[in-house]
């Protein structure tokens, strides 16, 4: 497009172009204008026809796009959501335990520790067994119950033995056995016929010949300390302690027989 020139808008004598434009490349040849510009219809839809053209297909696009195998591409994408969705579910629940773990809740009392090695051993019964006297005679030691029964082998527990007798509520016997060798000759309970300390009762000691009561209650070898059986008027074992040297540890339990 150009304004009107000098000449009526026509080409310029000399041969260039209006209003000092460009000529067109040689290459492109002659140039026709034509008045009707549906005729040039046929030439535009070759040009579309040929923009569109898809490339063609190789062999496996052309197997991929089967039937069978645009079935097999759906079951496929199928058979992976589940998986997909128990990752998701998975990670979602670890998350969430991290949080509960996380989240800060009641404050707990810390439970009470005993020093002793104790169990409580509610269900367990004493032995019907026969032991011997200081005086060599045969004593049932299921007679003396209730009882508080200290098994004192190898234990220099003398003063253990008193404080028992003086914390034993009245009607608790205090019983000690000692396997083996004579009570007498141990030294861990005094004599049955001794003055007993104010407050105290006296203490009956009795001899395990065959040491049957501390294995058949799993009560371990001596080692210096004493083991405790508290026991009720039915037999039955209230708390046994294995190990111990105060009578402290089981002071709250006499009230029990």
């Amino acid at each position: 497009m150009g304004s009107k020139s000098d000449n009526g808008g026509n080409w310029p004598p000399d041969g260039g172009s209006p209003d000092g434009l460009p000529d067109f490349p040689e290459e492109w040849g002659l140039i026709v204008i034509p008045d009707d510009l549906s005729e040039l219809s046929d030439e535009v839809e070759a040009v579309q026809a040929e923009l569109h053209r898809s490339p063609e297909r190789t062999r496996w696009q052309s197997f991929t796009e089967r039937p069978g195998m645009r079935a097999l591409r759906r079951a496929g994408a199928a058979c992976l959501r589940a998986p997909v969705l128990i990752i998701s579910m998975a990670v979602l629940v670890t998350v969430a335990s991290l949080f509960a773990s996380a989240w800060p809740g009641p404050s707990r009392s810390p439970a009470t520790q005993r020093t002793a090695t104790t169990t409580d051993d509610r269900g367990d019964t004493l032995p019907a067994l026969e032991l011997m006297g200081v005086d060599g005679t045969t004593v049932p030691l299921r007679a003396q119950l209730p009882a508080v029964v200290l098994l004192t082998d190898g234990c220099d527990c003398a003063g253990l033995v008193t404080d028992t007798s003086a914390a034993a509520p009245p009607g608790i016997a205090v019983v000690t056995v000692v396997a083996g060798a004579a009570a007498g000759q141990t030294g861990a309970a005094p004599p049955t016929n001794a003055a007993p300390p104010a407050q105290a009762k006296p203490v009956r000691a009795l001899r395990d010949p065959t040491g049957e009561l501390r294995a058949g209650l799993d009560l371990g070898t001596p080692d210096g300390t004493a083991a405790v059986l508290l026991v009720n008027r039915g037999g039955e074992i209230v708390r046994k302690i294995a190990r111990t040297f105060s009578v402290e540890d089981f002071r709250p339990d006499l009230a029990r027989l």
